[in-house]
This record gives structure tokens, C-alpha cells and sequence, in this order.
């Protein structure tokens, strides 16, 4: 099931340049530099902010949540009904699905 948030993206036109914005002026700490997934966040805070390059898909509100097991709770949400716009996939970074809810608003859910 969803324990908590993991991270919030927001679109930049420079992840590199924007984390050093971050933490310069913010005093938040960059805690991944890698390729597409750069993070920075408040020192002992569980949830990082994503700055994410270039766009977001439409409907992507940039929000996911922290998971258990990632298919079992992706079968539990599917027999409760949650329409999921990606199943259970594995990336280079990681895994993640992602759903939406009745707006259309899409969210990932992430193995954490």
C-alpha cells in the first residue's frame, strides 16, 4: 500500500544549473546527479524534489508516492478499480507504475 511521498517533480531548463540554485541559495542538499534523475532536497527530509529537464507528460503531476512492494500494490489498487496508464515497469533507475485518478491526474507509485 502507499506509505508516504517520495518525491515531487518540477520542470527546469537545466537540472545541473538548478540544483546548484538550490542549494546555494536554498541551502538544500543535491542527493542524485544522475542523467535524467537529479534530486535535491531539505537535510533529513524523506521526500525530494525531481528537477526534471525539459517536460512533463500531459496529466504527469510530477507526484510519487513510496510503495512496499510495487506489484502487489499495483494488482491491490487494480481490483479496487485504480486505472493505471503504465503497469509495473523496470528502468535503468529503478521501477515504478503509474495511475490516475478520476481527472486524470497521473501519479507514480515507486518501490522505496
Amino acid at each position: 500500500m502507499i506509505q508516504s511521498i517520495i518525491d515531487v517533480a518540477i520542470v527546469v531548463s537545466k537540472a545541473q544549473k538548478s540544483a546548484e540554485w538550490y542549494r546555494d541559495k536554498l541551502g538544500l542538499e543535491i542527493r542524485a546527479n544522475e542523467a535524467h534523475w537529479v534530486t535535491v532536497a531539505p537535510k533529513g527530509s524523506d521526500v525530494v524534489i525531481h528537477l526534471c529537464e525539459g517536460e512533463l507528460e500531459p496529466g504527469n503531476t510530477g507526484i510519487a508516492f513510496r510503495v512496499n512492494n510495487l506489484d502487489e500494490t499495483y494488482s491491490e489498487l487494480t481490483k479496487k478499480g485504480v486505472e493505471f496508464t503504465v503497469k509495473p515497469t523496470k528502468e535503468e533507475w529503478g521501477s515504478y507504475a503509474m495511475f490516475k485518478d478520476p481527472d486524470g491526474n497521473v501519479f507514480w507509485i515507486m518501490p522505496g
